[in-house]
């Protein structure tokens, strides 16, 4: 068996684990020679779902893996776009938003280029288990991945983000039909871009908006349908006064905030993050079907205020019971393949349900600092990443606090390691000490 053991492990190359990395190297280096970051994919791609070559980031290049904890890092988007030979012409773009691919770039140049800290590929967790000392002590885990290999670290970071939502009305349809947002951009390919296409498109947020605009101008032929409960495409919340609260300063409030203010706060932000598409897609997606309805040739189409509320196959043929809210009629649609732009599950991933369950406890919950709160007989820690949005704010799972939150880990890390061995050395007998 392929086993190897490390003192620090990461779960998922994505921004967390590899900000946490990079916290390793410049505040940790002597954790870092023993820490591993494994990824289930072969590179450590950033939205790999929806890597389309025109769509930007909606964060600043500032809020990489680590400028805001330190302006001077060798790690920073600058400094990668300098080291690719591309400053010059990123500045000369004007916009702070650089587009997903170049964050991507970003992303793996880092992994290649960490001193210490190793990243793995092709390595998907598939089962956590707490390791036992002899007394009933758990001082480490198991974890053991698909391809047959097992790590055990005495800590973990677990970042690899949440599970795709897919609705119960399309579970039921054949799997080549239905494509979520996380495998867009790798399965819309095996689409005839020549063919007469009937696509279906189930949401109203940036990422149906972003499938609805990639289709519509790859299938020429196609004809492309949103289905959106909201009214009408409502617009991202850009406030600069919203945008404070994705200050890593506003965690400290939020995470003392009686749970009923964090509801209302996480409520109040939702169209900033989550029920909302950015301006320039919105001008897109309008002058589109302006033009179209002048010309005659639409096959553009958005339907606000309706629902899919079943799907089943017919033939050969995807039916979908559409819902408008506006007169309570359900009529059919027809289409070929479903693309949904639903999100992802609110409750935490299956990795983590079954770390749950390995420890006994029903659900994980974290302190400040990320750790998750154990039974008194486990001095191995685990720190939860981008999933801690009820106890620490909506920008958990965003690049907005990456480089703070690692700070905090590693800083937890260390202290913990250094309050051990002064308990250590208080319990352990001295030379010729009675026994």
């Amino acid at each position: 068996m392929d086993r190897q053991e490390v003192e620090i492990l990461a779960i998922g190359a994505g921004p967390a684990s590899l900000a946490l990395a990079v916290a390793m190297e410049e505040l940790a280096p002597e954790l870092a020679v023993r820490t591993l970051v494994i990824e289930q994919n072969e590179d450590a791609a950033w939205q790999r779902g929806m890597l389309l070559p025109w769509a930007q980031s909606q964060v600043s290049f500032l809020k990489d893996l680590v400028t805001p904890r330190n302006p001077t890092s060798r790690y920073s988007f600058l400094n990668y776009q300098h080291s690719i030979g591309n400053l010059d012409e990123f500045i000369n773009l004007g916009s702070p938003n650089p587009y997903r691919l170049e964050i991507s770039g970003y992303l793996q140049w880092v992994a290649e280029t960490l001193p210490n800290v190793r990243v793995q590929y092709g390595k998907r967790c598939s089962a956590i288990e707490p390791r036992r000392t002899a007394g009933g002590e758990v001082d480490g885990w198991i974890v053991r991945t698909a391809d047959g290999a097992e790590i055990v670290a005495r800590d973990l970071v677990i970042g690899g983000g949440r599970d795709a939502l897919v609705p119960a009305e399309f579970t039921g349809l054949p799997a080549e039909r239905v494509i979520h947002s996380t495998e867009f951009a790798t399965r819309i390919g095996k689409l005839d871009p020549d063919g007469a296409h009937r696509i279906a498109v189930i949401g109203g947020a940036q990422s149906a908006a972003e499938m609805l605009w990639s289709v519509h101008k790859d299938f020429p032929r196609a004809e492309c349908t949103m289905i959106a409960r909201s009214v009408g495409l409502p617009i991202y919340e850009v406030s600069k006064f919203i945008n404070l609260l994705y200050y890593n300063s506003f965690i400290d409030e939020f995470y003392s905030a009686p749970a009923e203010t964090r509801e209302l706060i996480l409520k109040g932000m939702h169209r900033s993050n989550y029920a909302g598409v950015t301006t320039p897609m919105l001008e897109n997606l309008y002058r589109e079907t302006y033009l179209e309805r002048l010309t005659g040739t639409e096959r553009l189409h958005i339907t606000s205020l309706s629902e899919v509320v079943s799907a089943r196959m017919e033939e050969d043929e995807v039916v979908l019971d559409v819902f408008d809210r506006k007169n309570g009629s359900t009529t059919e649609l027809r289409c070929d393949v479903v693309l949904l732009g639903t999100g992802y599950v609110r409750e935490m991933p299956a990795v983590i349900t079954g770390l749950a369950a390995a420890v006994g406890i029903d659900t994980l919950s974290v302190d400040r600092q990320y750790r998750v709160e154990l039974p008194e007989d486990y001095t191995a820690s685990v720190y939860l990443q981008g999933v801690n949005e009820a106890t620490h704010g909506i920008a958990d799972s965003l690049l907005s606090v990456v480089a703070f939150r690692s700070q905090e880990i590693v800083q937890d890390l260390l202290a913990r390691r250094t309050g051990r061995l002064l308990l250590e050395s208080v319990t352990r007998p001295t030379q010729g000490a009675l026994l």
